[in-house]
């Protein structure tokens, strides 16, 4: 299946040019923003009947968030994937406009945002874990159809049907691996904790939500590394299928796995 060749570059005006991979974000963090507030609106939704703070109050945090986003991303992209050509050339490591994000990075910059904000609101931080949680999932979806737009992060050769040849991929038709993780981690995992927030009412066990995200996240981002192809400068850690990308997924896997278990602990009285 040919690529659609959908430009990489939504507008410009003059020489500013604006990309859709940056749309995707503030998009991501728009509707975010919005369908917290749905959330935070709800207060039958959460713990005694307590969000983690008034829904205007998410406004203000999207900036917190954004940074928390991008900051994170970047130093965890520097840190992760291409520390020793960035300490050979640390002037472009602020020079986002090139690329170079990480997810794990980015998840720990919003996690630390949202603690403190929540704290500073006299909220329960594991609730406001929850609600980064409940939203996370509209920007990872927006940032993975950035990604197929963008022609990056694709995956190995496939004779599968579905296969795309990808500009930057050779003659060879190589799996989507980004719309298999927008399909994972953007619809799947959205339906699966809209059924937890929505039918089981799992807000009201703080720290559940951010759970499942976690879990969910993980277990999707390293099934579909098995045909994504790793960072050229990484390459495989170990045996032609381990990547850094499953090395990173596996703490937070452990963590949601351990938040889960601590909400229904603390729900059962325990």
């Amino acid at each position: 299946m040919p690529f659609p060749n959908i430009d990489p570059i939504a507008f410009a005006i003059g020489p500013f040019a604006v990309r859709w991979y940056a749309l995707a974000y503030l998009a991501g963090v728009g509707l975010g923003v919005l369908y917290g507030m749905s959330l935070l609106k709800r207060h039958s939704l959460w713990k005694d009947n307590k969000p983690p703070f008034a829904p205007g109050d998410l406004i203000d945090f999207a900036f917190w968030a954004v940074l928390g986003i991008i900051l994170g991303g970047r130093i965890g992209y520097v840190l992760f994937y291409n520390f020793q050509y960035y300490m050979a050339n640390p002037m472009e490591i602020p020079a986002l406009w090139d690329g170079g994000m990480s997810f794990h990075g980015g998840l720990i910059g919003i996690m630390v945002a949202i603690i403190f904000y929540t704290r500073y609101k006299g909220g329960n931080p594991l609730s406001g874990l929850d609600l980064v949680g409940a939203v996370g999932t509209i920007g990872l979806f927006l940032g993975r159809i950035a990604n197929f737009i963008n022609g990056e992060l694709f995956g190995a050769p496939t004779d599968l049907p579905w296969g795309v040849i990808f500009p930057n991929g050779g003659d060879v038709p190589r799996h989507p691996s980004q719309l298999y993780e927008a399909a994972l981690e953007g619809i799947v995992l959205f339906l699966v904790i809209r059924y937890v927030t929505h039918v089981a009412y799992g807000l009201r066990r703080p720290g559940l939500v951010a759970g499942i995200f976690g879990i969910g996240y993980s277990l999707s981002r390293i099934l579909v590394e098995f045909v994504r192809l790793p960072d050229a400068q990484i390459g495989y850690l170990y045996g032609g299928w381990l990547t850094m990308g499953q090395v990173l997924s596996l703490p937070t896997l452990i963590a949601g796995i351990a938040l889960v278990i601590y909400a229904m602990r603390r729900s059962n009285g325990r």
